[in-house]
């Protein structure tokens, strides 16, 4: 069995349940019902069930939560560093040292907290946010933001000559 949509001239298109079977070495087929006063949702789900799915009557029923970190913050702060050139300023390249300099930017705006606080934001185990994923940091701890900040320093002159060139 199968749902087909047949369209009319100048009407809304008969939704059909339908059957195939051989008469010989012909397919044929036949109408088994007349959906079409049904709601495309009811059509829908009658779909999915002759697929061999299975209908919910409630989405919260399908789903179980187990986490949910916050994004929309993470991506506002990350878009508008990005937007701003403050990226490239830091580094050319997308090295992990630019990207953990990028992260404890971030956190800064979102959440001021301490390095280890903010590493510890950035572990799997005990995320605040997505800030680790959306940057690709994984494994970071409060020694590895330590170093990249002594990297930063390296870089100052050269950040401040790129900043002191923006009109």
């Amino acid at each position: 069995m199968y749902i087909e949509r047949v369209p009319n001239r100048n009407s809304p298109p008969a939704v059909l349940l339908r059957e195939s079977y051989r008469e010989g070495k012909k397919v044929r087929k036949r109408t088994l019902a007349n959906l079409s006063k049904l709601p495309d949702e009811a059509v829908d789900g009658l779909k999915i069930l002759l697929k061999g799915g299975k209908a919910i009557e409630d989405i919260e029923e399908a789903f179980n939560i187990v986490r949910s970190r916050p994004h929309g913050h993470v991506a506002a702060v990350l878009g508008t560093i990005k937007k701003i050139g403050l990226d490239s300023i830091i580094s050319g390249e997308n090295t992990r040292n630019r990207r953990l300099v990028l992260s404890m930017i971030a956190a800064l705006i979102i959440a001021p907290k301490s390095k280890l606080a903010t590493a510890r934001g950035l572990q799997e185990a005990t995320k605040l946010s997505s800030l680790g994923e959306r940057l690709g940091l994984s494994g970071t701890d409060e020694d590895e933001l330590y170093l990249a900040m002594d990297w930063l320093l390296s870089r100052q002159e050269e950040i401040e000559k790129s900043l002191a060139s923006i009109h």
